[in-house]
């Protein structure tokens, strides 16, 4: 399978690169998975496309303002910080820029002092550990100094964090935002709810692993990411009730379909469970779980694309994304969505 497969033509122009002030006000394009069918909606119309007993699963995860900017001690050259994950204690894995300054020792200060951290090991492919030191709260400090780590592809100032969250983010611990779940509005979910639609949470902590390339021409070679997921028990029979009644599962992004393939057994029944994982659906793949996917337009050859592909069979996506090309849809992060259902 050439990673090649899954490429497009993309219009630099129709990189999204600020959010919506409405969120539900964004574009819905409907992609039948038997037929290839194309429809064009407003995304609060995805109420239409639910039914009563179906659920729909949302990736509670929040994601922190882990871009920090910094001096080195001593010489006072600028270093970029992002946070990846917190290991153990205030001891964690980031990506540094330069990373040729950042040997370990190396000591930065953040904030005139606020935080300061010590480099004190190397990771896998460069990643720097690095150990905090500070006074108060560590979540406070970093929300009053920390960025939103936006995509590379997104170059404007971001005015609001919160539009880089979901209205329902609770698990702080991503790097990148579950896009898919940023057209929800409270009175959307509320509908939903009334529509007689069950909503379950998981949660899933997106790494940057999300927006990096698959670098093999053979996609089969592409070592996927590891993320950690977490389901409660509460949630699961939700999940599991749907499946049990003959109602349909419909994911909101493709973390919250990596997070239930994961766990789910043959027949898509799912349990508690928390861990990591690494699963890589791309065509070819039979889906357990989930049903139908809500989820957004996604990077050339990305391992995004592949699993969209998976679900609805690449002729298709690739037909319904040069139609959306064709119609200026708004693609990535803060584009518009589609349901493949």
């Amino acid at each position: 399978m050439d990673v090649k497969d899954f490429f497009y033509e993309l219009p630099q122009e129709l990189i999204a690169q600020d959010p919506l002030e409405d969120r539900s006000a964004s574009r819905l394009m409907v992609l039948g998975r038997e037929d290839g069918s194309v429809e064009h909606h407003v995304f609060r119309d995805i109420v239409n496309y639910l039914h009563p007993g179906d659920c729909l699963v949302l990736n509670n995860t929040k994601v922190l303002p882990a871009r920090l900017y910094g001096t080195k001690e001593g010489t006072q050259a600028g270093i970029e910080l992002l946070l990846l994950r917190r290991m153990e204690g205030d001891r964690w894995e980031t990506l540094v820029k330069p990373g040729k300054k950042a040997k370990i020792g190396t000591k930065i200060r953040f904030g005139g002092g606020l935080l300061t951290g010590e480099i004190v090991d190397i990771a896998e492919e460069g990643n720097r550990i690095i150990r905090f030191s500070y006074s108060g709260i560590f979540e406070e400090i970093l929300d009053e100094l920390g960025e939103m780590p936006l995509p590379p592809y997104i170059t404007h100032k971001l005015e609001d964090k919160q539009r880089y969250q979901t209205v329902y983010a609770k698990q702080e611990g991503s790097a990148a935002a579950p896009t898919a779940g940023l057209h929800f509005t409270p009175q959307l979910l509320e509908q939903i709810r009334n529509a007689g639609v069950d909503i379950a949470e998981v949660t899933l902590h997106v790494g940057l692993g999300t927006f990096r390339p698959v670098k093999t021409a053979n996609v089969l070679e592409h070592h996927m990411h590891s993320e950690y997921y977490s389901l409660e028990q509460e949630q699961a029979d939700k999940i599991n009730r749907a499946k049990a009644d003959g109602h349909r599962v419909i994911a909101v992004g493709t973390t919250s379909t990596r997070t239930l393939e994961s766990i789910a057994d043959e027949q898509g029944f799912v349990k508690a469970a928390s861990g990591w994982t690494e699963i890589f659906i791309y065509p070819g793949y039979r889906f357990r779980c989930i049903d139908g996917l809500i989820t957004n337009f996604h990077l050339p050859e990305s391992t995004l694309i592949m699993l969209v592909s998976a679900l609805a069979g690449r002729e298709h996506v690739l037909n319904a994304y040069a139609q959306a090309v064709r119609e200026k849809y708004r693609f990535f992060s803060f584009g518009d969505a589609m349901y493949i259902g």
